[in-house]
């Protein structure tokens, strides 16, 4: 295929991820109340503080006039991103396949199977953990002091976190697909396995919104885990290869 035709393809994968994103917004949207009832939940029953009439929903409050908009602008887009993963990966899928040979094709679609449940673990245990970040950080908080959180600020973090761990969950299903279609031995990943770790830890100090310890090990081990995993998928992968080579030769 000429480059131009790659940049044409490139572009319709593009403009399908966001027209997917844009209709899960869009149900996000209407579904926002609902939705921020469920993420507010560390902190207060936003859901039974509405049925009641209630005016204040823990120490979370809104700033500004256009605060409640942007927020739920914002909510809206971020859910719309973490729902529409399966389309999204699959247009990423689908735009590597065809420079594919047909061998690689048919290994590298367990690229897509397994990407989207790992992706979906990891949101999942990214909403999990949020109640336990939650009480850790707030519990630094001075006993004579109350702290007032913007509630635009809380769901960033709240859906940050959702995002960072669903998409930090790929990194098995990445390693893998370079391995299938030929890019990464199981050598390369991992020889550095010392450099590996010290990445991964990095990358949690440094992306994880919270920054706490606790947090930043909820993410760390199972990467870790998950390297060590793909590498020794990715030798058996290569000792297949290898002893057809042989035979074919």
């Amino acid at each position: 295929m000429p480059l131009v035709e790659h940049f044409r393809e490139l572009r319709r994968r593009v403009v399908r991820s966001a027209l997917a994103i844009l209709l899960f917004s869009a149900i996000a949207w209407f579904f926002y109340n609902q939705i921020i009832g469920k993420l507010a939940a560390p902190f207060c029953d936003l859901s039974a503080a509405q049925a009641s009439g209630g005016t204040k929903c823990g120490t979370l409050y809104i700033n500004g006039v256009l605060g409640p908009l942007n927020l739920q602008v914002k909510t809206s887009f971020m859910v719309g991103l973490i729902l529409s993963a399966p389309i999204w990966i699959y247009q990423l899928w689908a735009f590597i396949a065809p420079g594919l040979h047909k061998r690689e094709r048919r290994r590298s679609i367990i690229f897509f199977f397994a990407a989207i449940p790992f992706f979906a673990v990891g949101s999942v245990i990214g909403y999990l953990i949020i109640p336990v970040a939650v009480r850790v950080l707030l519990g630094f908080t001075p006993g004579s002091l109350t702290n007032l959180v913007r509630f635009d600020d809380y769901l960033d973090f709240v859906l940050r976190i959702i995002l960072l761990f669903g998409g930090a969950f790929e990194l098995p299903v990445f390693l893998l697909a370079l391995n299938i279609v030929g890019v990464l031995s199981a050598r390369s990943i991992l020889k550095p396995w010392r450099i590996a770790i010290f990445l991964i830890v990095l990358f949690t100090a440094m992306f994880t919104p919270t920054g706490d310890p606790l947090t930043m090990s909820l993410l760390a081990l199972p990467l870790i885990f998950f390297y060590f995993s793909a590498g020794l998928i990715a030798l058996v992968i290569d000792r297949k290869r290898n002893r057809r080579q042989l035979e074919e030769n």
